[in-house]
């Protein structure tokens, strides 16, 4: 393992069985293959439709859902293989932003009470109250007695992700997967929650895995892109490169269904790719894109591309660049 990364996953496959009476069962392959590094300190971005399995990649990495085959290393560490009992020191060093603040924080905890929980459950702390209020502070929700007594319902959608972030932050993670955290907020609010992660990663060498469908944001909190499509990617790398000079038709199509904002260029047509995601449970023969794709080859339908380096730290899944 590369002294640089804090986490590498290898051929990384989450595999949910459908059972049928007197039948073999199906699955649903959520993720199908996957492998990435991600440095210490960094911020990858995982993009993609919804149901190309994003969340279900961040949550085994976190081992809220199993693994069916594959590995995880963390900090050299194999914790695919560790019983759940012995994970606790993981659960410290990992955590999760979930997407809609309003269902992930307790209604009838007060904000001090949340930030309070990781706390008592970790036994971390002996002013405990202390630490509350720097999470507060770094997350800026001053002045700090105003907050710390509100519940959930009687705070802003910008003010409670807030309070997700400082508790995902208050025991000092070295990793922390974003789950969307900013696709349930305000526009005028995003950039902000964006710009506030960044500071806190500066601030604390956190690496972030960011997980988001709308590709328009991950040029404000991401070093690193994997695009997503079925269950595996098709495209990864720096992201001014991938999103200046895209490879791969889909991660074109992504960016080409990014909304202009100049009203002069709404009447121009744009490329949208036509079609649907495949089904899970029944993926296709070959490139798993090829039934969308406005450039499929014969070979698109027979032979599934491997992801491979095109050049430098540039990696995509495509016959059109055949190695």
């Amino acid at each position: 393992m590369s002294i640089a990364n804090l986490l590498e996953v290898r051929n990384l496959r989450v595999w949910f069985p459908i059972r049928r009476l007197f039948k073999e069962p199906l699955f649903v392959r959520a993720v199908d293959g996957v492998s990435f590094d991600l440095r210490r300190g960094e911020t990858l971005a995982i993009v993609g439709e919804s149901g190309c399995g994003k969340t279900t990649l961040g949550k085994a990495c976190l081992r809220l859902v199993e693994p069916t085959s594959g590995s995880i290393l963390y900090d050299g560490r194999d914790i695919t293989s560790i019983p759940d009992k012995e994970l606790k020191w993981y659960r410290r060093e990992a955590q999760i932003i979930y997407q809609d603040p309003f269902s992930s924080l307790n209604p009838f905890f007060t904000v001090y009470k949340i930030l309070e929980e990781p706390l008592i459950v970790n036994e971390v702390g002996d002013d405990r109250s202390e630490l509350v209020y720097k999470a507060l502070e770094d997350v800026k929700l001053t002045p700090i007695e105003e907050f710390v007594g509100k519940y959930p319902h009687m705070l802003s959608g910008g003010q409670r992700q807030r309070v997700a972030i400082a508790r995902a932050l208050i025991l000092k993670p070295r990793f922390v997967v974003a789950d969307e955290p900013v696709s349930m907020l305000d526009v005028s609010v995003r950039v902000e929650i964006l710009y506030l992660l960044k500071e806190l990663q500066e601030r604390y060498g956190i690496a972030f895995l960011y997980i988001t469908h709308d590709i328009a944001t991950v040029k404000y909190f991401s070093d690193r892109i994997g695009v997503m499509y079925a269950g595996n990617f098709v495209e990864s790398g720096l992201i001014k490169t991938v999103v200046s000079d895209p490879l791969h038709p889909y991660t074109k199509a992504l960016i080409e269904a990014i909304p202009d904002p100049d009203p002069k260029n709404r009447f121009v047509e744009r490329k949208v790719v036509a079609g649907e995601p495949p089904n899970p449970i029944d993926i296709p023969p070959g490139c798993r894109f090829h039934p969308r794709c406005p450039y499929a080859m014969p070979v698109c339908r027979e032979r599934e591309p491997i992801l491979g380096e095109v050049e430098k730290d540039r990696y995509v899944a495509c016959w059109l660049y055949d190695r």
